[in-house]
């Protein structure tokens, strides 16, 4: 009797801790064992579709059967973090963790902050290099492309049997380069500035300190550092303080001095703030720091960062324009792809920079651009090898177009890698063109766009130069591509999976219609049910476009993605708001009445940028109709933070729905252009 009342009340305290169990408890408490613990657990947050875990022992992690779990869509590492792919229901899932786990989330900045313990000093300096200098890229490719354009109009003798340029023959075009170089000089020369600014941002300091510390460097009332070489020592202005006398030197394009000065600001801002009275800091503060910060600038760090930003230029320098340095392009020309995955292609924007500060010029860059043609010819190997494969063609052609105007990693990652030897094939003629490139001393005068536009930055007398470099890295790759692919790809690699040599289906991808296509299945819907309409104006791509493994790979789901041209996301169909981003606002999901689930997702790794940019136009369990503003963002943001701003939708969940076709290729309009159809 009594243990029949025992069973009956624990049954009924069963059924009580059930209710209280979360819908995802069993699979939290998997997961967490399968991660190694609380105990592994350093920090852990997540973002609209995956779990952010930073482990104390990345090994611990049982990363097959954390993949073999059913709620789980795959999993990867990347900056330190550990990054478990849930979907849709990671909000639900990350409360149940965090119950089951006992630990307490933060935010994806300190997750990011703590994932840092995981990199080496290596790469903990080659991510700080990223992040300072990815807000300035725009301004040092514009800066970049008027040098060039300026090379074009003054420097190059066109005219009058070759003796004169187009500013000696035209007024008007003297007057436009003269009011270039405003631009030019205000991005090259002020640099420091941008680059104590970018530092102090980083850091989280007082960003208009670090504004005012860079125009302490550039100061009119110091001497030009392009003028420092020509100057005499004696002819030098100083300060004079009695006991002691300071070189009054400007440090104009110098990268090394600014950053160092830059951190020096934010440590004794740090400090100061630390030490001072809450209700004197406002003054203490900021006048204490920058103080001492211009003072160790101009005493201390400027010279020495000064001197190793020259002798670092001068190591390079003799590498280029040494006795080895044929040896020096070869080796470079052939890993600098390699370079660009792991991510230490970064260093070369300052040793770009500090090279042409000291020699007036770069013999760097130029390979560079040499090795973005180079992998860019790779793919169109590729494209010739696999004409016949539409499905292929849709990753390969805009991956080869991107490549060849500077931008790698479509080509890298979604093409080249993917196969493997177009990559080593594309690095031999990297290595082939940068041996030319060093042997003819081919110099330029900026950092510009990569890839072909990069000539225009290249200074006049090595234009020719350049242009043989040019068909090197154009020819070589495809050739090579060609040849190898031949004998390596597979008939389904060549023309599409299912199909056979003789006969092609030329139709677009399974699940896929083709822009001609588009008009026919528009009017068998013309009514607009079971259909999702653009989102965002702009072109049309598919997933395998998106640089991003989790969309790219259709972990998610399939879907398709926008290249924006408006800055308003718009609801692509009827249905209820279920998933909002608070803290992030970079992302919203809708759920239709016949059960489907779609994931709208503004830019790649946007969530970085902890809503800065980003507003809400509606709230959670809103009911919307197609074409409601969703989310309005800011384009010109999520570039300067270093992010691309295309936008995907993904159907996470088909519910009822099935037979789905999916548009691409085409130009949408915002609410009209039907991009996916289904019964």
């Amino acid at each position: 009797m009594f243990k029949q009342i025992r069973t009956k009340g624990n049954n009924h305290q069963n059924v009580m801790e059930e209710r209280k169990m979360g819908k995802y408890t069993q699979d939290a408490q998997q997961l967490l064992r399968l991660i190694g613990g609380k105990e592994n657990i350093a920090a852990v947050s997540h973002c609209v579709t995956r779990m952010r875990f930073v482990l104390n022992d990345p090994s611990k992690a049982d990363v097959e059967a954390i993949e073999a779990m059913k709620v789980v869509k795959g999993s990867f590492t990347q900056a330190g973090q550990f990054q478990v792919i849930i979907g849709n229901a990671v909000a639900d899932f990350y409360n149940d963790f965090v119950k089951v786990a006992g630990v307490e989330g933060v935010s994806k900045d300190a997750v990011k902050q703590a994932a840092k313990k995981n990199q080496n000093v290596l790469q903990k300096v080659i991510a700080a290099l990223a992040e300072i200098f990815a807000p300035l890229i725009p301004a040092i490719i514009t800066g970049g492309l008027i040098l060039g354009f300026r090379n074009c109009i003054d420097s190059i003798y066109f005219f009058e049997n070759g003796t004169k340029t187009l500013c000696d023959i035209s007024q008007f075009w003297s007057g436009v380069d003269s009011f270039l170089w405003l631009i030019g000089e205000a991005i090259f020369h002020m640099l420091p500035v941008g680059i104590c600014w970018s530092v102090t941002k980083k850091m989280g300091t007082t960003e208009m300190l670090g504004i005012v510390l860079g125009l302490t460097l550039v100061s009119g009332q110091l001497l030009n550092a392009y003028s420092v070489a020509g100057t005499a020592a004696a002819d030098i202005p100083k300060w004079d303080f009695g006991f002691v006398k300071v070189n009054m030197i400007g440090y104009q394009a110098q990268v090394l001095p600014a950053i160092m000065a830059a951190f020096v600001l934010v440590y004794l801002e740090r400090f100061f703030r630390k030490i001072s009275p809450q209700v004197i800091s406002s003054v203490v503060v900021p006048f204490c720091s920058l103080v001492l910060a211009v003072m160790a600038a101009h005493f201390i760090v400027g010279p020495i960062g000064w001197k190793i930003g020259s002798a670092i230029s001068s190591v390079v320098y003799a590498g280029i324009t040494g006795s080895f340095k044929v040896v020096f392009g070869a080796i470079f020309g052939f890993v600098y792809a390699p370079l660009v995955i792991t991510g230490l292609h970064h260093m070369s924007n300052a040793i770009d920079l500090q090279l042409i500060a000291d020699y007036g010029g770069t013999m760097l860059w130029p390979m560079i651009a040499l090795s973005n043609i180079a992998q860019g010819s790779a793919v169109m190997g590729m494209i010739i090898l696999q004409k016949k494969n539409v499905a292929a063609q849709e990753v390969n052609v805009p991956a080869g177009i991107s490549c060849y105007l500077g931008v790698t990693e479509p080509a890298i990652f979604g093409v080249n890698l993917k196969y493997g030897f177009p990559f080593i094939c594309g690095m031999i003629g990297s290595a082939i063109s940068a041996v030319v490139c060093v042997m003819t001393s081919t110099t330029a005068n900026a950092v510009g766009v990569g890839g072909i536009p990069g000539i225009l930055s290249i200074q006049p007398k090595y234009m020719g130069s350049f242009a043989i470099c040019m068909v090197i890295a154009f020819v070589i790759p495809m050739t090579l591509t060609f040849i190898v692919g031949k004998k390596k790809l597979s008939m389904a690699d060549r023309v599409g999976a299912g199909n056979s040599a003789d006969t092609v289906d030329v139709s677009a991808e399974a699940g896929s219609i083709s822009a001609t296509e588009n008009t026919e299945t528009t009017e068998l819907n013309g009514d607009g049910a079971n259909t999702l309409r653009a989102f965002l104006t702009g072109k049309v791509i598919p997933l395998k476009e998106v640089n991003d493994g989790v969309f790219s790979e259709g972990v998610m789901g399939d879907g398709r993605a926008i290249l924006p041209e408006n800055d308003t996301l718009y609801a692509p169909c009827d249905g209820e708001v279920t998933v909002l981003m608070d803290e992030s606002r970079h992302a919203c999901g809708l759920t239709l009445e016949n059960g489907m689930e779609i994931l709208l997702h503004i830019g790649i790794d946007t969530v970085e940028m902890q809503g800065d940019g980003f507003e809400y136009l509606v709230s959670l369990n809103q009911k919307v109709k197609q074409g409601t503003p969703l989310v309005r963002f800011d384009r010109e943001k999520i570039r300067t933070a270093g992010h691309p701003d295309v936008t995907v939708c993904i159907v996470t969940e088909e519910g009822n729905a099935k037979d789905f076709e999916f548009v691409t290729d085409i130009h949408a309009e915002a609410g009209k252009t039907e991009i996916v159809l289904f019964n």
